[in-house]
């Protein structure tokens, strides 16, 4: 008798449904090479980023394409919160969107929308790009539906005031808190370790907790990682592929007394 495979379930989504942590990589840089290494690692999702980087639609497709089958899912950050950034980014096969500057319940609706079918929402059909290169091709349209990972991103201090309602919005997957750009909201300059910006966080992450969503945060430190799983957080943007290689550089380079911050200070010819 055949056996009937089991439809498809996105790999971060399935983790957070079993409140496992997830981890991504942060790519800014151009290059199909580097995503491809980076998602045959231990990282579970690509966070491809197209707000502060100058990655285009064009490379982010190359970058879906070198990394199928690999263990990393490609997500994609876009630039702002609306149907046709989602459109773009989906139509190139990511399995996942990150929507900066969600600050009311209305743009939460607005991110579910873009990246969910009619009569669930209001994304276009014309996807063979995407179809192309998902795991269940023949049917894709409801497969998108169930697996396209939506995070929100609370990155203002009127986000944080409307905390409830846009946890309580439904398709939202993930609130992730963007530390540093709240931090700037609030009036604090970027400075983290502030109790304003403490409590904020704790808000968020409450009402995540209240509403059954996943909360995330971005940390490249393995030990806060822990520190913060253990608080609740689930979903993590960590380093980017340069911070990762700087890091990488510490490792050889210290020991042998070659100082690292000295050759960043130092002429660049």
């Amino acid at each position: 008798m055949s056996q009937i495979t089991p439809p498809w379930e996105n790999p971060v989504k399935k983790l957070l449904r079993e409140g496992k942590p997830v981890v991504g990589a942060t790519i800014t840089v151009n290059s199909v090479d580097v995503a491809a290494h980076l998602a045959s690692m231990a990282f579970d999702f690509l966070w491809i980023e197209m707000e502060h980087s100058p990655i285009t639609l064009e490379t982010l497709r190359n970058m879906v394409l070198a990394t199928r089958g690999l263990r990393a899912v490609p997500f994609a950050r876009v630039p702002v919160n609306e149907l046709w950034t989602a459109k773009r980014v989906l139509d190139a096969g990511v399995a996942g969107v990150m929507f900066p500057f969600t600050s009311t319940p209305e743009l939460a609706a607005q991110a579910v929308a873009a990246c969910r079918y009619p009569p669930l929402g209001r994304r276009g059909s014309g996807a063979n790009l995407a179809r192309f290169c998902w795991p269940e091709p023949d049917s894709y349209h409801d497969s998108a539906d169930r697996n396209v990972v939506v995070i929100a991103i609370i990155e203002e201090a009127r986000a944080v005031e409307n905390i409830d309602a846009i946890a309580a919005t439904p398709g939202v997957d993930v609130l992730f808190i963007g530390t540093s750009d709240l931090s700037f909201s609030l009036g604090l300059r970027g400075r983290q370790d502030e109790p304003l910006l403490r409590e904020a966080v704790g808000r968020v992450l409450e009402a995540g907790k209240r509403h059954g969503k996943a909360v995330g945060r971005p940390s490249g430190n393995p030990e806060r990682i822990r520190e913060f799983i253990e608080q609740g957080f689930l979903f993590f943007q960590g380093s980017t592929e340069l911070g990762l290689m700087a890091a990488g550089a510490r490792q050889l380079l210290d020991p042998l007394g070659k100082s690292f911050s000295e050759a960043k200070s130092g002429p660049l010819y």
